[in-house]
């Protein structure tokens, strides 16, 4: 996807916003701090960093997502066993959250996963997200659980490829 750059004083629209797999050290350093200053900062579900395994396997996808060509959100997406994939660490800043890019996030971790082979994927979404992911094609499993502290509801979507 290419990214399309207005100005800051033009209201998101859909041609303001893009999501692609990271390129290069800079912007997955823009996607550890979008994550940060989400998980860590704002919400403080870890103590100083939410970088695990995942983020060294060679198989995990790094997404993020920009808002008039500046990194507003992210999303991170890995094969667990099979075709099962999984999706975690969507992160929004809070300055972009009313731009909706959390969706074309979603969707594209979805289609990527799909592409790689994947037959479905699994998430762990916090409670206040669950009709957001019901409306992107998501079904919930089982009842909603704790998970660091904070009510989850684990989800699943069956993926195709494109």
């Amino acid at each position: 996807m290419t990214d399309v750059r207005l100005s800051r004083s033009s209201p998101p629209t859909e041609e303001s916003l893009a999501c692609r797999p990271v390129r290069g050290p800079l912007e997955l350093a823009a996607h550890h701090e979008i994550r940060r200053a989400v998980f860590v900062a704002e919400q403080g579900l870890f103590a100083a960093d939410d970088h695990d395994e995942h983020d060294e396997h060679p198989a995990t996808v790094h997404v993020l997502g920009f808002v008039h060509g500046e990194p507003a959100g992210t999303v991170r997406l890995y094969p667990l066993s099979g075709t099962l994939w999984k999706g975690d660490r969507l992160a929004v800043l809070p300055e972009h959250r009313r731009s909706h890019i959390g969706g074309p996030l979603v969707r594209l971790a979805v289609a990527l996963a799909g592409d790689r082979g994947g037959s479905r994927m699994n998430a762990l979404v916090q409670a206040p997200n669950v009709r957001f992911f019901v409306h992107l094609g998501w079904s919930p499993v089982g009842g909603p659980e704790d998970h660091l502290g904070v009510l989850h509801q684990r989800m699943t979507i069956p993926l195709a490829r494109r």
